[in-house]
């Protein structure tokens, strides 16, 4: 069953891999991310001159920020950039189709160009310069909108490596000489042009091969949440003793001290904020406590990646084969409540007695997300008569999943981990909350769990419910230390 790259192109998946690629979902978007560090750390002199082309761009942007030049149609000529949707990286549960980086990423990064990165390009405490600052000090601006920044600006180096790969191993009638728009800066005339380039090519769209190497997941290595965190040390490495007094005095007189406790987290996280603001070196010493590190970044993103293609490729792949062999899995069923019940037994089968536990499991070590569990979730519906779709708002805020036959034939779908403090709370009300929001008769509650101890915690809550045995919650085991020892991964 096609769902791979390789599938879809008539490659094998060391073809792709032995280039150096991910081999990306063609159904749906994987949570990963390019992060620009993995350029500027890296001993790949293509990678190096990515990274110095990008910050080439933004020293460009400052200067002309400085210069009074940037009106609204510079801003959205120079500033916003769509989401590149071809390389199917990102957080979309339905497809690949995202927002993009729009006037929120241009404000934030143009209002910063003057005050953070007014050395840009001339460190003194640094090795280098980060793009990444931007999401150090504007909330909001995360790991997606970096990515798709740092996407956008070596995207011509990805068209090229992805027509390397395609014309060396793809045959000619899956490719499409095809423009991409916005591939290439022209600093001459201060525009982004438009390239052509022969590219994988299937439902009316091209496909682009990210390089495995400059990929993460979860976090940046520079990010900000790591910087609330490390503060502490941070001031310790400056070397005047005192500017340090002066950050520590700061930091004392604008965090909230309450009178009948100590500071909660999100107060102490706003006065760190607020500190690195009124002392802007001092994010460049945590960038500097980064580089001096930046071999790890590279050790736990290359993890992180094996991690994902295990989770989403191999085992997915396992999954199917063993559905589609040995079940009736994907033939039509009378209506989506029943075809919902006989998807998620035939799945619940090969995660309990098939060795399909292994797709939750690295190792020891259990992937506990529930994002991971509506993108595995997504993958089961592949191939379906009916609608299915992700995260649908009908009003009343979004459920994982609404399967559905037209207005009247419609179920729903929530996935849920056993470890969820909100578990008996949301058994209680948020289905039938979102049953009646959109006049659906059926709705489903799948909880998956991956030890004996979560198994009794849901137990008691089903219990305390009075829904023990309940046909429509769905108990999954995941555990790795019941099952046969020639299915242990």
């Amino acid at each position: 069953m096609a769902t791979f790259f390789n599938d879809f192109f008539g490659v094998t998946e060391d073809d792709v891999d032995n280039y150096g690629a991910f081999n990306i979902s063609l159904i749906n978007d994987l949570p990963l991310f390019i992060d620009p560090f993995l350029l500027f750390n890296s001993k790949n002199a293509d990678y190096q001159a990515l990274h110095k082309d990008i910050l080439k761009y933004i020293v460009f942007l400052r200067d002309q920020v400085a210069a009074g030049t940037v009106n609204d149609d510079l801003v959205s000529a120079w500033f916003r950039f769509p989401e590149v949707k071809q390389n199917w990286f990102g957080f979309s549960m339905v497809g690949n189709k995202g927002s993009g980086l729009g006037k929120k990423f241009a404000v934030a990064l143009s209002s910063n160009l003057i005050s953070v990165f007014a050395n840009f390009g001339k460190e003194r405490i640094s090795h280098g310069s980060h793009i990444e600052k931007v999401c150090l000090i504007s909330d909001g601006v995360g790991r997606d909108n970096i990515s798709d920044f740092t996407l956008n600006l070596i995207l011509d180096y990805i068209c090229r490596y992805t027509e390397a790969f395609a014309k060396d191993k793809i045959d000619a009638a899956r490719r499409k000489t095809v423009w991409v728009e916005k591939s290439k800066f022209n600093y001459e005339t201060r525009s982004w042009q438009r390239m052509q380039y022969d590219l994988p090519f299937i439902d009316g769209d091209y496909v682009l091969l990210t390089p495995k190497d400059i990929l993460t997941r979860d976090e940046n290595w520079i990010n900000r949440g790591d910087m609330v965190r490390q503060f502490e040390d941070i001031p310790v490495a400056v070397p005047d003793n005192e500017l340090r007094g002066q950050i520590f005095a700061y930091f004392d007189s604008v965090l909230i001290k309450p009178i009948d406790r100590l500071p909660n987290e999100q107060e102490r996280a706003e006065a760190i904020l607020k500190t690195y603001l009124n002392f802007p070196e001092l994010v460049d010493w945590y960038i500097r406590l980064k580089e001096e590190n930046g071999e790890q970044a590279k050790d736990i993103s290359s993890e992180k990646v094996a991690l994902t293609k295990f989770l989403f490729e191999h085992q997915v792949k396992d999954i199917q084969a063993q559905l589609l062999a040995e079940t009736k899995f994907y033939e039509v069923q009378d209506t989506s409540y029943e075809e919902t019940h006989q998807r998620l037994t035939f799945f619940r089968n090969v995660i309990e007695k098939k060795g399909g536990h292994r797709i939750f499991w690295h190792g020891n070590v259990a992937i506990q997300r529930e994002s991971d569990l509506q993108i595995l979730c997504k993958f089961i519906w592949y191939g379906t008569p009916s609608d299915a779709s992700a995260e649908v708002n009908d009003g009343r805020g979004p459920v994982d999943f609404k399967i559905s036959r037209g207005a009247r034939d419609k179920t729903l779908i929530e996935m849920k981990l056993a470890k969820n403090t909100q578990l008996k709370k949301n058994l209680e009300k948020q289905l039938p909350i979102y049953m009646d929001a959109s006049a659906a008769k059926k709705g489903i509650k799948v909880i998956i769990y991956f030890s004996a101890s979560e198994k009794a915690r849901v137990d008691g809550v089903l219990k305390d419910l009075g829904i023990e045995g309940h046909r429509d919650v769905v108990l999954i085991d995941a555990r790795n230390d019941n099952k046969p020892s020639g299915s242990k991964a």
